[in-house]
């Protein structure tokens, strides 16, 4: 299994690998994942480990674009884990070790599966725009092509490449959410107690944002969000370039280092989700805060990814270019779920019920291993049947 990083780098694309990663081994499945050495790699899991590829990570930690460049020797080590692979998993395309990936497990014959995330992410800059259309072109759209299997996590992903020709019809796949550790308030828990461990003032709102701080994710409409509603508590859970401390804004709480129960604490904490990011498949965050009971205000788009979520989720337009007007809206659907309370299609309950029966990591993992399974089992059959030695374990 491949991605650009490990789950410590406090991604979206890279939690649901991790989550992919221990299923697959509670399942007694043998993974090695590769990923860049940017962050520390998981712990061993059963008879499943990781593998850290030697890389450059300039261009995050410059311009906070998620883009590893392999060093010198990390093709020989992504060629090693390939070819001793009865299927390769891919989480997204454009990544250059991701590309190296493809292109060795076509040349070692392993059946691959990719894993979409992401269609078109629109950038400020005309020549971001321009470069990610010519990327989709030419790789992304070119690897989905000629994948055995592909994977769509959202509907909006999948009907950004509905067009391609695939080998095999296309499957979605919504990614699952731990609903043991975001849940409601427990028995010997308050708000208010949670909003004192967190240090946010119990008199006013509490908005949550959880990703990380770039373009993509509308931080530039979040900032004139806040300048709207200074008597609101504004709280950022995550990291990146664009870090709402430089606002100086009183109503703002920066939070950049929870994980698991922590950052599930927080959603508890918070009485909505805000998140007006485009260019996403379908971000766990969302999924997150109805398992723990919140209202989400998000964009049109990211709504798209799952129609059931219409009865639970609002989904407002971001204009590109008009942060003003952006921020406007979302704070004006803000206002009035806050007004709304309790009312009857929007109770916690239900969004926790919606989110367990939709969301479950336990179907989601089952699902990628019959598919993983039928692979493996048809790359047997047709070397059997071509004359050729089977590769290992088939």
């Amino acid at each position: 299994m491949a991605s650009h990083y490990f789950a410590s780098h406090r991604g979206g694309i890279e939690s649901v690998a991790e989550e992919l990663f221990g299923g697959l081994a509670a399942r007694e499945q043998e993974v090695a994942w590769i990923a860049s050495d940017a962050t520390p790699p998981p712990n061993p899991a059963g008879r499943s480990h990781a593998v850290s590829l030697r890389v450059f990570n300039l261009v995050e930690e410059r311009v906070g674009l998620p883009f590893p460049i392999p060093k010198l020797g990390t093709l020989r080590e992504i060629s090693r884990e390939v070819s001793v692979a009865e299927i390769l998993i891919l989480h997204d395309c454009l990544y250059l070790t991701n590309i190296l990936a493809f292109l060795l497990a076509r040349f070692h014959r392993v059946p691959t599966i990719i894993i979409q995330h992401t269609s078109f992410i629109p950038y400020s800059l005309c020549v971001l725009n321009a470069g990610m259309r010519f990327a989709n072109a030419i790789v992304t759209k070119p690897m989905l092509s000629h994948a055995e299997k592909v994977v769509f996590i959202s509907e909006t992903t999948g009907d950004y490449f509905r067009h391609l020709h695939f080998r095999s019809s296309p499957e979605i796949i919504f990614n699952g959410v731990d609903i043991e550790l975001y849940r409601r308030l427990g028995e010997n828990e308050t708000k208010a107690g949670l909003q004192r461990q967190y240090g946010l003032p119990q008199d006013r709102p509490v908005i949550l944002f959880v990703g990380r701080f770039v373009e993509k994710k509308g931080m530039s409409a979040m900032k004139r969000m806040v300048e709207l509603h200074p008597d609101w508590t504004w709280a950022f859970a995550g990291w990146g370039p664009l870090d709402p401390n430089a606002w100086n804004a009183a109503n703002v709480r920066v939070f950049s280092n929870l994980r698991g129960p922590s950052m599930a604490a927080l959603y508890r904490a918070s009485d909505l989700l805000v998140l007006p990011s485009t260019g996403e498949g379908f971000p766990l965050v969302v999924q997150e805060a109805l398992a723990s009971g919140l209202p989400v205000v998000c964009s049109q788009e990211t709504l798209g990814a799952d129609p059931a979520m219409n009865a639970h989720v609002r989904g407002i337009p971001v204009y590109s270019g008009e942060d003003d007007r952006t921020a406007r809206e979302f704070v004006s659907a803000i206002e009035e779920l806050l007004h709304a309370g309790a009312s009857s299609n929007d109770r916690p309950g239900e969004r926790r019920a919606f989110a367990v029966s939709r969301y479950s990591w336990r179907t989601a993992v089952e699902r990628y291993l019959q598919v993983a399974v039928g692979l493996v089992h048809g790359a047997a059959s047709h070397s059997a049947a071509a004359g050729k030695s089977p590769r290992r374990g088939q």
